[in-house]
């Protein structure tokens, strides 16, 4: 796929190539917990949309870092040409990894008017989530040592990526142009009260102050519901009119 600093909506699952630095642990979550929202039952977004810096990640990837980025032995972080360390806010991974690992996973996508784009999706490439997955086994008494823990690009968990500078109403076109999903099924996770403009389109936006978590998606999702008027008596396709 072409480099573009415009979009980067689908992805190879080539691995980082490993350093002959000391190993370091990568990112693990073994049995992340979802949401509580999505597993309530009741209606939950279509998209879930996440801005990068300081939303994902607590940095701002066109001012804070210094390329070239070369990924850490087992792609738990990156180090820059400073020999600073970048990854993930700790709360991020189990988060990605629940919710892609749902029955009916939400699409996830980036919107991001990072300068630095190509530089924003390196680091994402060397980011690495590992989920267990059992091993085959025809034994019923096999042991959990008989799980292997399974190596994920972090970039490999967006379906849609929107890294461009500019007014963020204009990801979220492109974003819905692509999918041909409604705004008011997008939610949209970010820390800069500018980027509330989003909402004219009739995203709904949830501000975030230290980064995304579990309780800010859950927050996010009520939010949401509220927005559409959705009651917790109804199903997930019901509504209030």
């Amino acid at each position: 796929m072409p480099k573009s600093t415009a979009a980067v909506t689908t992805h190879s699952a080539n691995n980082t190539s490993a350093t002959a630095t000391p190993p370091v642990p990568a990112i693990l979550s073994s049995h992340p917990q979802p949401p509580q929202t999505f597993t309530d039952g009741l209606p939950v977004p279509q998209m879930l949309v996440f801005d990068l810096d300081y939303t994902l990640w607590p940095f701002w990837i066109d001012t804070h870092v210094t390329p070239p980025l070369k990924a850490k032995a087992g792609g738990g972080g990156s180090v820059d040409r400073c020999g600073e360390s970048f990854s993930f806010y700790p709360a991020v991974p189990p988060l990605l990894l629940s919710l892609a690992a749902l029955p009916s996973p939400p699409i996830l996508s980036l919107a991001s008017r990072s300068q630095a784009p190509d530089l924003a999706v390196t680091l994402l490439k060397q980011l690495q989530l590992r989920t267990t997955q059992a091993s085959p086994s025809t034994s019923t008494s096999s042991s959990s040592s008989s799980s292997q823990y399974l190596p994920k690009r972090a970039l490999d968990l967006f379906t849609h990526v929107q890294i461009f500078p500019g007014d963020k109403r204009t990801h979220f076109a492109r974003l819905h142009k692509a999918t041909g999903i409604h705004y008011d099924e997008m939610l949209f996770f970010d820390d800069e009260r500018r980027n509330l403009n989003v909402e004219s389109l009739g995203v709904v936006m949830h501000l975030v102050q230290n980064g995304v978590s579990v309780a800010e998606v859950d927050e996010g999702v009520r939010v949401w519901r509220e927005r559409k008027g959705m009651t917790k008596n109804e199903g997930r396709e019901g509504r209030e009119l």
